[in-house]
């Protein structure tokens, strides 16, 4: 399992764990990479390019792949990840085999919050059996463990939902938070992002009164594991993040701010919402306010 200081260590399991849980028929194991390829003087902040690829070369065995932009996004929306509806995200996760019964496994490469945004999207669901890979597939390469190349599916799977509709939010809740003292917001981007510094999404800057826990923090950069309970707790703390506020996590376009509600959520914060779209759509709307600095 993962760190038994979390509060959910079913929820984080660890290389060790996972090793040794190949063969059970019940496990279910995705390889969730997708790569944001930034770039200016396209009106867009990124293209995005789908790990099916990455997932060719190598990857855990007996994992599939799942492609969140091309089978678990909005198609028509403007944003590249919006979400669709319960009934269509729960269709495309029984497509890829997604059952009652099974337990699954996501992780990703280069970073988690690939395999944090599918995790948050299942517990959306009301799915609680999925767990996210402590230190990605770098970790799991590191250390030297089997590796395939054989292409892997599942038989189509039987979902029952019980959407929980807080865990996303839109732009309309977030306006209502901004000023409430009872409700903080947490900017998932990176510090040159969140102080305006960097345009990437449109006009410069933050939500007003947001505050700044970048996704990357809360992750060893050698191991890319989730540092202790008690450092990631006090980079939230230190912020105005306490266990006694609701919080409302965005970054760019959803992806990123799983991470923080990911580890929100291990710290024992139940009271968690990530802003669907987020800043993608939030810096190109000039009715909704925005601050820099």
């Amino acid at each position: 399992m993962g760190n038994p200081k979390f509060d959910d260590p079913n929820a984080l399991v660890s290389t060790d764990w996972l090793e040794t849980h190949l063969s059970d028929p019940n496990l279910r194991i995705f390889d969730c990479t997708f790569n944001l390829v930034y770039e200016t003087g396209t009106g867009q902040p990124y293209h995005v390019v789908c790990g099916a690829a990455d997932h060719d070369v190598g990857h855990i065995p007996g994992s599939g792949h799942l492609d969140l932009q091309g089978n678990f996004s909005h198609r028509q929306s403007p944003y590249h990840f919006t979400l669709p509806s319960p009934r269509d995200v729960a269709d495309a996760f029984e497509r890829h085999g997604v059952s009652d019964s099974n337990r699954f496994v996501l992780y990703a490469r280069k970073n988690m919050q690939c395999a944090t945004r599918f995790w948050w999207m299942l517990r959306w669901l009301g799915f609680d059996n999925a767990a996210v890979l402590d230190g990605c597939y770098d970790a799991w390469i590191a250390e030297g463990r089997p590796v395939s190349t054989l292409r892997c599916s599942y038989p189509s799977g039987k979902l029952s939902i019980s959407p929980r509709p807080g865990l996303f939010v839109g732009k309309r809740d977030v306006l209502a938070a901004i000023g409430g003292s009872s409700i903080c917001t947490v900017n998932a981007l990176s510090p040159s992002l969140h102080n305006g510094e960097n345009a990437r999404y449109g006009r410069p800057g933050r939500l007003p009164g947001s505050v700044n826990v970048p996704a990357a923090a809360l992750l060893d950069p050698e191991t890319l594991k989730i540092h202790p309970a008690d450092t990631t707790r006090q980079k939230f703390t230190a912020v105005g993040a306490g266990p006694d506020k609701a919080v409302i996590a965005y970054c760019g376009g959803g992806i990123a701010a799983t991470v923080d509600a990911f580890v929100l959520y291990q710290l024992g914060y139940r009271d968690i919402s990530v802003y669907d779209n987020s800043m993608s759509e939030w810096a190109t709307d000039e009715s909704l306010p925005i601050e820099t600095g």
